[in-house]
């Protein structure tokens, strides 16, 4: 990962020129309940640095929300705006839906964090997706991918290896079939799974021969319809046509997915890596691993979405506001990364040495080191509308009432149209 910005680097110096008493960073003495509300998917990493936090501070109370990502992205916005909402909570990077970084802080809802300690030690690519015109608006705590996550022991059951090209990919999935089995679990019932298949595709069918795609994106100079995504969306169809998935796709959730995969019904699932927890809470004697999603028969192009998945921001309206900045500050330091990333299945966002990487991350942190990695495709979206149509165009798509061309042309004109 790359070094801080120059230009972050000197604004946050110039911050730390106040003393830090002023900045809020000592011991929180709000004497009420510190609420916090988390994706369900990064609960026991939350968990852990609600422990972790509590042994620094065991006079401050900590209350946590778990909610679907569904139920956030639709109802935190509007939460925060009313006055009620939690201190602290989960806020996406970039701008891809109503509770990213860029849509809560255009409507004053996330405090500025740009003065806080853990913004100085910010990645260049990292800071991008929590700032906002240089200023920092979120804690990134993990760094994650979206490839194929699998059991060792049903792959090995069909007698099949990971696969390194498409044509490989597709014959594994006719092979898992034969044996009675599905490769890949899939959950389209459940909105924000949609994407995921598509961005692994993406990411060597786009990324893998036009690395500056999303620049061309903005300046006009790329379009969805005529780049590598008709290509993916095209493959998408084609590994359903193949018996790659759940035999129902949009009448099978997340939940659905993550237990095919821990009881062997699936040989395994497509996913952000937090969810490889989620798997082994179900199945705890399980060996897992991950595998980027080949879209190509040339594997020197295959690359993996990977970028800053969790973050969190802190109320500008909070009334715990000490407790909320300590708990960011935890967030931040290499301790609270540390505890996040060490019980969910991630990489911290802000590096240090004293992390050890899981035998079943050594893909997502080749392809870190590697840098064939590409950002997770809605955070540089011009706004969450694009994402949206996104759903809804893969969901069409399954359901046989669209085109590939017809929902290309719909990204496009989400992408072009001024959200209001």
């Amino acid at each position: 990962m790359s070094s801080p910005s120059r230009r972050t680097r000197a604004l946050v110096a110039a911050f730390l020129l106040v003393p830090l008493s002023a900045c809020g960073a000592v011991g929180p003495s709000d004497g009420d309940t510190l609420r916090v509300t988390a994706n369900v998917t990064d609960r026991a990493s939350m968990d852990a640095v609600v422990a972790a936090f509590g042994r620094l501070h065991p006079d401050t109370e900590v209350a946590v929300t778990y909610a679907e990502t569904d139920v956030l992205q639709k109802n935190l916005g509007r939460q925060l705006a009313s006055g009620d909402g939690p201190d602290v909570f989960t806020v996406w990077p970039g701008n891809g839906n109503p509770a990213s970084v860029q849509a809560l802080q255009a409507q004053g809802s996330l405090r500025d964090l740009s003065i806080r300690r853990f913004a100085v030690d910010l990645p260049e690519d990292v800071g991008t997706v929590v700032q906002v015109d240089y200023h920092t608006y979120a804690v990134p705590t993990n760094y994650s991918g979206v490839g194929a996550i699998y059991s060792k022991e049903s792959l090995a059951a069909i007698g099949g290896a990971v696969p390194e090209t498409w044509d490989e990919l597709i014959g594994l999935c006719r092979t898992a079939r034969d044996k009675g089995t599905v490769l890949l679990a899939l959950g389209n019932e459940t909105p924000w799974v949609t994407q995921l298949v598509s961005y692994a595709l993406v990411a060597t069918t786009v990324y893998g021969t036009v690395a500056d795609f999303d620049e061309r994106m903005q300046t006009g100079d790329a379009t969805f319809a005529g780049s590598g995504w008709r290509d993916a969306l095209r493959k998408y169809l084609e590994m359903d046509e193949e018996g790659c998935f759940s035999d129902d796709p949009l009448h099978t959730t997340y939940e659905e997915t993550v237990a095919d995969v821990a009881g062997g019904r699936a040989v395994g699932v497509v996913q952000v890596a937090s969810s490889l927890t989620e798997i082994q809470a179900l199945a705890p004697d399980a060996e897992l691993g991950i595998f980027a999603l080949p879209a190509d028969d040339d594997p020197s192009r295959t690359r993996m979405p990977a970028a800053v998945s969790a973050a969190y921001g802190v109320n500008a309206l909070s009334k715990h506001r000490k407790a909320a900045l300590a708990f960011a500050d935890f967030l931040g330091s290499p301790e609270g990364q540390n505890a996040y990333n060490r019980a969910g299945a991630t990489l911290p966002a802000i590096p240090n040495d004293a992390f050890a990487v899981k035998p079943a991350l050594t893909v997502l942190a080749e392809q870190q080191r590697s840098g064939k990695a590409v950002p997770f495709m809605d955070q540089l979206w011009p706004h969450p509308a694009v994402q949206q149509a996104h759903f809804d165009q893969v969901r069409a798509l399954f359901a046989g009432t669209t085109s590939v061309g017809a929902a290309l042309a719909a990204l496009d004109h989400a992408y072009a149209t001024e959200q209001q």
